[in-house]
């Protein structure tokens, strides 16, 4: 470029004269445009990161499944299993349902399972256990066996799993036994083959999830304080890759994958993506995310998935039935990972760095049965003996939108951000108003008139942080409460107490630690609170979306709007009703969900009470807060 043109172009940018001058003015100027169109900035972040959230399960996203890791290979191989393989399967379910009917033990279960694997030349042993819960005491017996690799050191090894109890079941009592005959058969089948070069690792875990919580931590030498279980006497190296089965009823028509872990963890989207070209192409099954059919294959179920106000035209359209469809994927995916549940048994794996999957049989009249089970297991496990090292080529974050359709992170993720940085930006700028006053000019030798200027005042920063650091101190206090065995069998009468104690001990604070003074010194402390009650919950969400993004999405949605409208105002008590139940109204109104939570965190150690507790319920009690006092 010339240097006439640049001189030009410098001489705009910075301007004439002083250049000390200009910068302060450009400054000025740059400070006042952001102060003018902060209120409109922080609207449009806002509604974008909704709307962002809103167009997730439409097509605009997404893009189709492929395989990373060349060296997996899937579908490229010759399947073994045959009918006589079948035949063995249906010859240990008879035993597995004669057990049922004289309504065996688990140790016995545990015992013939064993028993079996020793009958084929495997060593197998079994492990007994029990967990101490606030309500009950579970106790099991799991059954393992491990088959050497025949041209390997055995440092590396798969796992094939079944539990006693389906996924089915977890209400009723539904039995595995179709899975667990399908690892016995499989056990039998493999054993006759010198190709593998990772360790087998056959269990089959009791109940449904203790008994691989059990199993897989004792395996990995980790301790559980509310844990007893037996030492292993048979043990196998790392742990790679993990296939369970579930497969509770007499046939199935499609194969489902569950691969949510617990606290959010996925498994490498390869392992899911090989699942599917086998499934496809080897076994003939189509497969499902979850238990859910694909789109088209059953209409009225399509139709019944779209919501009722949706009017009769636009149900009929291939967009709305795709958004519908993915959309049911997107919220059971959310509905598991933002509560960090496991969707099935693999899910404990994840925590020791193991990709685990679980594979469904979607209960049906046929087609399908042990043969279509068998080839597409015998396959996905020649796929992943295959591997060299641990699968890392693929995604570890994303949402799966249908079988062969996937978001990457950079798809959902600035949905939670923009929703996270609007909040952050009302924080910003409540701090900046609680800095500066406007106040009346005294007409004087150098003010003609009475007229307004901005003069600036104390923030009460201190006051403000005692109330947070109360919440967050009442919080831990709410957790211990709900985790303890006789505020639980005193519920009743215990939880709407823990209610109110946990709003009193922050108003409280604010009684105690808040003194009157005069707006034009010193700015009120709910400003300086809600500035950093919205600073804080910003930098949870920022943080969360990439852990967890469904838990974050879930925090952006309920904390957004609400934590942006506190504040003293009208319709105040409606407000701080709002928040009580926004905080804790989950106590009174979801008390099975709290249940299911305090078990996950007493068994498996699943994050989400303590979150919820310690995190959560505090930033929304800091907003009540917020809005009660009002100096």
């Amino acid at each position: 470029m010339p240097p006439r043109i640049l001189t030009k172009l410098r001489e705009v940018l910075r301007g004439k004269g002083d250049q000390n001058a200009a910068r302060l003015r450009r400054k000025r100027a740059v400070a006042h445009l952001c102060w003018k169109t902060w209120p409109t900035l922080r609207l449009i972040l806002l509604i974008a990161g909704y709307i962002w959230l809103l167009t997730i399960p439409s097509s605009l996203h997404g893009q189709w499944t492929y395989i990373d890791e060349n060296a997996l290979q899937p579908s490229q191989v010759s399947t073994y299993w045959s009918w006589s393989d079948v035949h063995r399967a249906d010859r240990y379910l008879d035993e597995l349902e004669a057990l049922r009917e004289r309504n065996a033990s688990s140790h016995e279960f545990a015992t013939f399972i064993a028993t079996e694997f020793r009958k084929l030349g495997i060593p197998s042993s079994i492990q007994n256990y029990q967990f101490r819960t606030l309500s009950e005491t579970l106790s099991g017996t799991n059954s393992y066996a491990v088959l050497s690799a025949p041209r390997a050191s055995g440092a590396e090894a798969m796992v094939i799993s079944a539990s006693r109890i389906s996924r089915t079941g977890k209400e009723d009592g539904t039995m595995n036994l179709r899975g667990i005959s399908t690892v016995l058969s499989l056990a039998a089948f493999l054993k006759g083959y010198s190709l593998w070069a990772k360790d087998l690792i056959f269990v089959v875990s009791d109940g449904y999830l203790d008994g691989m919580q059990a199993w897989i931590t004792t395996y990995h030498g980790a301790s559980q304080s509310n844990m007893i279980a037996d030492s292993l006497n048979l043990s196998s190296g790392s742990i790679w890759t993990a296939l369970n089965i579930d497969y509770p009823g007499h046939s199935f028509s499609h194969l489902g994958v569950f691969f949510e872990g617990l606290n959010g963890r996925l498994p490498n989207q390869d392992l899911i993506n090989s699942l599917e070209l086998i499934s496809r192409r080897t076994g003939g099954v189509p497969m499902t995310v979850y238990d859910h059919y694909g789109r088209g294959e059953y209409p009225d179920k399509d139709m019944a998935s779209i919501p009722w106000w949706v009017p009769p035209v636009a149900k009929n359209t291939e967009a709305v039935k795709e958004y519908a469809y993915r959309a049911k994927n997107v919220l059971r995916h959310v509905g598991y990972q933002a509560r960090g549940r496991a969707s099935g048994v693999h899910g404990l794996m994840h925590q020791f760095r193991i990709d685990a999957i679980t594979v469904f049989a979607i209960p049906a009249h046929g087609p399908h049965g042990f043969h279509a089970l068998g080839r597409v297991l015998e396959s996905t496990l020649r796929t992943t003996n295959n591997l060299l090292e641990r699968l890392h080529a693929s995604f570890f974050f994303y949402l799966l939108v249908g079988t062969n359709t996937f978001m990457k992170i950079g798809s959902y993720l600035p949905a939670a951000v923009l929703v996270s940085t609007a909040m952050l930006f009302s924080g910003l700028g409540e701090w900046v108003q609680a800095r500066w006053v406007e106040i009346p000019d005294v007409p004087g030798e150098k003010v003609a008139a009475v007229g307004t200027r901005w003069t600036s005042r104390k923030r009460p920063v201190l006051p403000a942080l005692l109330i947070v650091v109360g919440t967050h101190l009442a919080g831990v206090l709410l957790f211990y409460s709900v985790t303890s065995s006789w505020v639980t069998s005193n519920k009743n009468i215990t939880y709407p107490l823990l209610i109110a104690l946990v709003f009193q001990v922050p108003l409280l604070l604010a009684l105690l630690t808040i003194r009157k003074s005069s707006p034009d010194t010193a700015a009120p402390v709910h400003m300086i609170l809600k500035s950093i009650n919205l600073c804080l919950a910003s930098t949870v969400i920022s943080v969360t979306s990439v852990l967890n993004f469904s838990l974050a999405a879930t925090l952006a949605v309920l904390l957004g709007v609400p934590l942006i409208g506190s504040g003293p105002g009208k319709l105040r008590h409606v407000k701080v009703a709002g928040y009580c139940i926004l905080g804790l109204g989950w106590i009174l109104f979801l008390q099975r969900e709290v249940e299911l939570a305090l078990w996950n965190w007493e068994v498996l150690g699943v994050w989400f009470a303590p979150f919820v507790c310690i995190v959560y319920v505090p930033l929304v009690v800091q907003a009540a807060v917020a809005t009660v006092i009002t100096h």
